[in-house]
C-alpha cells in the first residue's frame, strides 16, 4: 500500500472529515473489498494491467427485493479509501450504500496517477459505475443503470466530474444522477500555475505527497520548473484535459444537480473555480436545481507576504440546512437519489460566507460597480506591497472583481500580485480570505490596456473601514516564481470592477 506523510498535511489544511460515526444499533459489519480490472497502465514506470480497488459499504436491510442508491466516495491527493468499519454509518442509516475507491496509483490500486485523465481516471470511474451496476441490491433507473450519487473532496471531488463528463464524452450521456464535489478544480492549469506562475507553496506539498505515485512526465516537469522557474509546456499539456474546463471547451455540460462546497480561502483551489464550475460546466436546467456553498476554510496556507487574514467556518451550509455540510448534503442526495421532498432552498445562487462570518447569498457574482483608482507603480523581483483605497465602507461584496489598466511593464518576464485587502489604513489592510492573483507580462510593454482578474472572495468592510488594491512584487505563494529581472510595473487609467452588494 501506497503511503505519504504529507497526505495528513493536505488532509488537515483541506479540512475535511467524511467517514461518520457508528450508529447506536451495535457494532457494523465490515465492507466487502474488490479489484476491479481497468484500463492498463502505460507509463514507462509501471507498465500493465491495472485493478481499481474499491471498499463496498451494503445497508444492512438492501437486499435484491430492497434495492438502495450508492454513493461513491473517493479520497484527497496522496490518501487512499475508507475501508474501516462503520465508516459512512450515517450515509447506510439513512439509506445509501457507499463504494469508496483506491484511485489508479494510490492505495491497493495500481497504476500511476494521471491526475484525473479521462483516458485513465475516467476510464476507472466508469468500471466501477459498472460494477455497481452488477449488484443485486442497488437501485437502477435502467439496465446497468444505477441510482448514483458521489461524495468527496479535493482529488475526490476531481475523479466526481471526470467520471460523469467521460461518460458523457463517450455515451452523450452520465449515469451520474448527483454530485457533491468539494474543494476541487474548473482548470488544474489555471489553479497550480494561473497565469502561467507556479504557486510553489502548493506544488511543491502536493508532489512530495504523490511521490510514488507520479507519472515520468511529472517528475520531469517538476524537476524543468524548479530548476527554470516556469510552467512547463509539457505540464501544460499533461493537465489540459483534466479537468472540467476542457470538457466545457468542447462544448459538454452535465444535466445533474450538483451541490458545489468550495473554500473562499482557499488558496490552492480558489472561490473562482467552484464559480467557473457552477456557470460554465452546468446545463440551465441543472444550475437551477444545484446549490454553490463557499465557506471559510478547504486548502488554507496562510499569506504572510502580503499579510492575508482568514477565519474558519461554513455559515452558508448551518443557514440553508438548519445544521450544518454534513446535513445539506445528506438532504440533498435525499431529495435527489431517494425522491424525498424539495424543501431545500437556494437553489441556482451563490452563497458565500465573509471574512466576518456572515453568508451572503446572492444571484450573481459579476462586477456590478467602478472605482477609478490613481496611477500604481510598483517594482518587480523586489520590493514591499503597497495598499491603494478603493472605497470606504460601509461596503459589501461578494464574487470576482475585475482591474482594468494601461499597464507597462520595464523588465524582462515581469510579474506582480494582486489582492483585495482590507483595514482602517493601508498600514493595517490585510489580504481578504488570504488569495492572491498574479499578473504576468513576459516581455517589454510600453503600454497595453489589461483586464487583471482579481482573486474571488465574500467581504463585509465596517463603517470605519476601507476596501484596498494591495499589489505586491513578490508572494510566498508563488515563491521562487516572481520576476526573472529587476523592474517596473506601471498601471495607468486604473479602474477596480467590484461584485458590490450593498
Amino acid at each position: 500500500m501506497r503511503t505519504t506523510s504529507l497526505a495528513a498535511v493536505v488532509a488537515l489544511t483541506a479540512g475535511i472529515v467524511l467517514a461518520a460515526p457508528v450508529s447506536a444499533g451495535g457494532e457494523p459489519s465490515g465492507p466487502d473489498n474488490v479489484c476491479i480490472p481497468s484500463v492498463p497502465e502505460t507509463d514507462v514506470l509501471e507498465p500493465g494491467p491495472v485493478d481499481i480497488c474499491v471498499s463496498v459499504f451494503k445497508p444492512a436491510d438492501a437486499s435484491r427485493d430492497n434495492r438502495v442508491p450508492v454513493l461513491l466516495h473517493s479520497h484527497g491527493w496522496g490518501g487512499s479509501r475508507t475501508s474501516a468499519p462503520g465508516s459512512f454509518q450515517r450515509y447506510l442509516d439513512a439509506g445509501f450504500g457507499v463504494v469508496s475507491i483506491d484511485q489508479r496509483g494510490f492505495g491497493e490500486s495500481g497504476g500511476k496517477a494521471h491526475v484525473e485523465d479521462p483516458a485513465f481516471e475516467g476510464a476507472d470511474v466508469i468500471a466501477v459505475v459498472d460494477y455497481v451496476a452488477s449488484l443485486d441490491w442497488v437501485k437502477r433507473d435502467g439496465p446497468d443503470d444505477p441510482v448514483l450519487g458521489a461524495i468527496g473532496g479535493s482529488y475526490g471531488g476531481g475523479y466526481q466530474f471526470v467520471g460523469a463528463f467521460t461518460e458523457l464524452m463517450l455515451t452523450g450521456r452520465t449515469r451520474f444522477d448527483a454530485l457533491a464535489p468539494q474543494i476541487t478544480w474548473y482548470s488544474l492549469n489555471e489553479s497550480l500555475a494561473p497565469s502561467d506562475v507556479v504557486r510553489t507553496a502548493w506544488t511543491g506539498l502536493l508532489y512530495t505527497a504523490g511521490l510514488d505515485a507520479h507519472t515520468s512526465t511529472v517528475h520531469t516537469g517538476f524537476a524543468e520548473g524548479m530548476a527554470t522557474g516556469d510552467w512547463p509546456a509539457s505540464m501544460a499539456e499533461f493537465f489540459g484535459d483534466n479537468g472540467p474546463a476542457f470538457h466545457v471547451e468542447q462544448g459538454g455540460k452535465l444535466d445533474i444537480p450538483v451541490l458545489l462546497r468550495q473554500g473562499i480561502s482557499d488558496n490552492l483551489f480558489p472561490l473562482d473555480q467552484a464559480i467557473k464550475n457552477f456557470d460554465t460546466a452546468l446545463t440551465d436546467r441543472a444550475r437551477r436545481d444545484s446549490l454553490l456553498i463557499g465557506y471559510n476554510g478547504g486548502h488554507a496556507l496562510p499569506n504572510v507576504l502580503p499579510v492575508g487574514t482568514a477565519v474558519s467556518g461554513d455559515a452558508c451550509s448551518a443557514r440553508l440546512s438548519g445544521a450544518g455540510y454534513d446535513e445539506l448534503e445528506l438532504r440533498f442526495f435525499a431529495e435527489n437519489l431517494l425522491g424525498a421532498p424539495r424543501e431545500l432552498t437556494g437553489h441556482g445562487r451563490y452563497h458565500l460566507m465573509t471574512a466576518r462570518g456572515d453568508c451572503l447569498s446572492v444571484d450573481s457574482v459579476a462586477p456590478t460597480a467602478r472605482y477609478s483608482l490613481p496611477d500604481i507603480t510598483t517594482t518587480t523581483a523586489a520590493g514591499v506591497p503597497q495598499a491603494i483605497k478603493i472605497a470606504d465602507g460601509p461596503l459589501t461584496i461578494a464574487g470576482t472583481s475585475r482591474l482594468d489598466a494601461l499597464v507597462t511593464a520595464l523588465g524582462v518576464d515581469s510579474r506582480a500580485f494582486f489582492a483585495l485587502s482590507a483595514g482602517t489604513s493601508p498600514l493595517d489592510a490585510r489580504v481578504i480570505q488570504n488569495n492572491v492573483l498574479p499578473h504576468r507580462e513576459e516581455s517589454l510593454n510600453l503600454g497595453t490596456r489589461r483586464q487583471i482578474e482579481l482573486p474571488s472572495v465574500a467581504a463585509t468592510v465596517k463603517e470605519g473601514e476601507s476596501l484596498f488594491l494591495t499589489v505586491s512584487p513578490t508572494s510566498d505563494m508563488f515563491a521562487l516564481h516572481g520576476s526573472r529581472t529587476p523592474g517596473a510595473m506601471v498601471l495607468k487609467d486604473v479602474a477596480v470592477n467590484l461584485p458590490v452588494v450593498s
